[in-house]
Parts: C-alpha cells; sequence; structure tokens
C-alpha cells in the first residue's frame, strides 16, 4: 500500500499496490471521512476499472452510503455528474496516462471539489491503514443512470459554428472517444485509435509527450484539417494542433479559448504561473481580468472559486470551466477552440501566431539533494527583480522571467525560462541551471 496515496489521487499497480481489497477498504474510508451519503462512482477502459469499481462500492454501501453507477465514461463527465446529481461526492476510477497495468482514484466531495493530499488524502490513508470507520447499521443500495446525454447537450449548448470543421481525433484508445462522443456530428472527424482499449496498443496517452502527438500531426496536414485534437488517458486533458500540423503550446490555448469566451463579455480567467507572458496580455487585450495560479488542479479550482473565475488554463493541457462544476471539460475546449475559428474566419496557425511573440525554455527538471538551499541561494541571487512566492520563486525582469518549483511527488526542481529573444533565454536558462545543479 506503501506509496499509492499521492497528492492528487490514489494511484499504483494493479493488483500489486491497488487491488481490490484495498479498493473496498478505501471506500469505507472515503465514507469515514466525507460522511457521504450518496456517491457517483464512474470507471475508464481498463480491464481491472470493473472489479476495482466492485470492491470500492462494496466498501461504501458496506458504510450505509448509495452509489450511483454511471459506467464508464470520461473524468469531466464524472465532474458534471457529481454537480448535476447534486451527490455528496464522486469517485472516477482511472489511472489517467499511466501504463495499462496501472488503475487508480480521483476522489471528489459535493459540487465536484477535488480531495488533495492536504484535503483528505493523507486522512483517508491513515483510516484504511487503521482500518478505523465505524461499523454501520445499514446497508447502501447501487443504482444506474446514463449521464451522457445530459453531458453532451451541455457541450452543444456552447456550440456557435457557422460551419462544420474537419478535425482529426487522436483517442489513444482511451476515454475521449467518450468525452466527445455525443459531438462528433458536428464536425467532420478522422479517427485515430478510437477502439477502446486499455492495453494501449498505439501509443501511451499522454498527450504532454511531444512525440506522441506525432501521427495526430502528419495525419492533420494530409487531410487538410482545421485542427486535431490528442487526448489523455481519462480525457481530463488534450492537447491541441494547428492546421499546419504545429503543436498549439497548452499555455497558449488558454489565451485562444480566454478570447472566445471574452467576446461574449469581460470575466476573471486564470493562468497557471508558468504560462508564457502572452497569455496575460492577450487576457487582457480581450477586455478580461487575467489571475495568476499556482500549479495543481486542487490550487487551481480552489482559487477559481475564491475569485469566481469562468475559466483556467494549466501547462499541463488541463482546462478548467465554471459551467462544468469549476472542473475540466476537453469537449468544452473543444468546442470553443472551433467556435473561435469560425467566428474569426481565421485558421488555427494563424490565431496562435500573434502569441508566439517569446521564447521559453519549456519545463525542466533537475534532480537535486536540498531543495531549500537552492531556493535560499536564487532568492537571494535574483533579489534585483521583482520576485513573488505563489509556487517556489518566480522572479521578473523587464526583458525576461523565471520559475523554480519544487515537485510535489518527487526530489526534482522544475525550472521554465522566458525571454524576448532566444538568446536571452538560453543564457539565463544555463545561469540557473548552474545554480540549480551546481
Amino acid at each position: 500500500m506503501a506509496g499509492i496515496f499521492k497528492a492528487y489521487d490514489i494511484r499504483g499497480v494493479y493488483p500489486e499496490q491497488l487491488n481490490e481489497e484495498i479498493a473496498e477498504s478505501i471506500g469505507r474510508a472515503y465514507v469515514e471521512f466525507t460522511g457521504a451519503r450518496k456517491v457517483v462512482i464512474g470507471m475508464d477502459m481498463r480491464p481491472h476499472s470493473k472489479p476495482m469499481f466492485e470492491a470500492i462500492a462494496r466498501g461504501i454501501t458496506g458504510q450505509g452510503a448509495d452509489v450511483i453507477d454511471i459506467g464508464m465514461v470520461s473524468t469531466p463527465m464524472s465532474y458534471f455528474a457529481n454537480g448535476k446529481l447534486k451527490a455528496d461526492g464522486s469517485i472516477i476510477i482511472t489511472a489517467s496516462h499511466n501504463p495499462a497495468e496501472w488503475s487508480g482514484f480521483k476522489l471528489c466531495i459535493a459540487d465536484a471539489v477535488p480531495i488533495s493530499g492536504v484535503t483528505g488524502i493523507a486522512d483517508i490513508e491513515k483510516i484504511v491503514a487503521a482500518k478505523s470507520w465505524r461499523k454501520s447499521t445499514s446497508t447502501g443500495k447501487i443504482s444506474k443512470y446514463d449521464i451522457a446525454g445530459e453531458y453532451y447537450q451541455f457541450l452543444r449548448s456552447h456550440a456557435k459554428m457557422n460551419r462544420k470543421l474537419k478535425v482529426v481525433v487522436d483517442y489513444a484508445n482511451a476515454m475521449g472517444s467518450l468525452e466527445i462522443g455525443g459531438i462528433e456530428d458536428m464536425f467532420e472527424i478522422i479517427p485515430l485509435y478510437k477502439e477502446l482499449d486499455g492495453t494501449f496498443p498505439n501509443h501511451e496517452a499522454n498527450p504532454l509527450k511531444a512525440d506522441t502527438l506525432d501521427v495526430l500531426r502528419a495525419k492533420v496536414v494530409e487531410y487538410g484539417a482545421d485542427f486535431g485534437a490528442g487526448f489523455d488517458g481519462d480525457a481530463d486533458r488534450c492537447g491541441f494542433v494547428d492546421d499546419c500540423g504545429e503543436i498549439i503550446p497548452m499555455d497558449l490555448f488558454t489565451a485562444l479559448i480566454a478570447q472566445d469566451i471574452l467576446s461574449d463579455g469581460t470575466a476573471v480567467i486564470l493562468y497557471d504561473l508558468r504560462s508564457s507572458r502572452a497569455v496575460k496580455e492577450c487576457i487582457e487585450e480581450n477586455g478580461g481580468t487575467a489571475i495568476m495560479s499556482r500549479v495543481g488542479h486542487a490550487f487551481i479550482k480552489n482559487q477559481m472559486r475564491e475569485h469566481d473565475a469562468v475559466f483556467a488554463g494549466e501547462l499541463s493541457g488541463h482546462y478548467y470551466f465554471k459551467e462544468n462544476f469549476t472542473a475540466e471539460s476537453q469537449g468544452l475546449a473543444f468546442v470553443k477552440l472551433a467556435n473561435l475559428i469560425c467566428k474569426s474566419g481565421k485558421k488555427a496557425h494563424e490565431l496562435v501566431a500573434p502569441l508566439r511573440k517569446y521564447c521559453s525554455s519549456g519545463e525542466i527538471n533537475s534532480k537535486v539533494a536540498d531543495v531549500k538551499s537552492i531556493l535560499d541561494k536564487l532568492r537571494v541571487r535574483y533579489r534585483d527583480g521583482k520576485q513573488y512566492e505563489l509556487d517556489g520563486i518566480s522572479t521578473e525582469y523587464p526583458q525576461w522571467w523565471f520559475n523554480v518549483r519544487a515537485s510535489n511527488t518527487e526530489p526534482l526542481l522544475r525550472l521554465i525560462v522566458e525571454a524576448d529573444t532566444k538568446e536571452l533565454m538560453e543564457q539565463k536558462r544555463e545561469e540557473l541551471l548552474a545554480i540549480i545543479r551546481g
């Protein structure tokens, strides 16, 4: 059981680390911790997700709570069901982009508010380890509910397209086929790897790895498509490709969606602190209020609620919408990009081009022995810049900026540098890496 309780979810190799016995205990501990009486449970397409559903449902009902079984769904669909059905909480059984042999649980309380390491996963781990749940005098019931039709109607309600766009979609044999299954008729879809297969026979379901998008990029050019989309394993992340087959950086995609949203009026929009300066500038140029957020979905969703934000984008390809109970909806991101292309009359690459004005290093990881001492050095060395510590250390200068933050899960420091020119970015990147790795 060691190591399966993470910063944002519960995840491990099945059945060695995470199995039916542990799943049942997690179900009991979840009810003990949350006091939930009605829990939505969905699952991904992995072969072991069904027995894991049966086990965690057994634990939940054993503690007297009812389960609403929504079947096989994307993670955004489970968040939608949580809020729509006014449940006390939800659990989606998925290991996201991890390899086939993994399983996991993403946990929420009511209104799709996530349970993270600091807001409950650590407490649930303690309850599981001690088996310290109270004995229930009643047994809950399991009912089934098909949320798909309502979710697809929700996506359709945001569409403002005046023509059918041609889109290549890489489903990665995973849950993207359910995420947009009910809106495909609105587009001319060219599908890649659509068959559900939890062994991921074609490639890893992780659009953050650029090479997983190679086939998608080539097919967009081959078919003359308007854009391409590549989903991750549970479809709470998506990577987009423009009509020239170029990857749209995930932070710049935030700026594109902001433009569609802000065409309806001013709003608060969050962007993660690793994003290009172009994102903040674009939000403000289009009449929005841009607020920087720290990294991690639990933090971002909390910050969205604090500021009544309508949208937030993260460099990892998570896109969050107030309308989906302040949670991810890659189907909605998909629709809003289509809206912007139709409304502007521009091609996707023409929309992205003005945003590609700075040079970024991308996120660079370094293994370090002592995180604190390095952060202390950086704080002193760059004290002449504008510093803030929302997540790690960020420092801004007129022509460049950087962020260095510690990983939540590994002994790593993550660096990102952006500058007005490639030469300055490379110079500062090497300067910072010398301190970090020195």
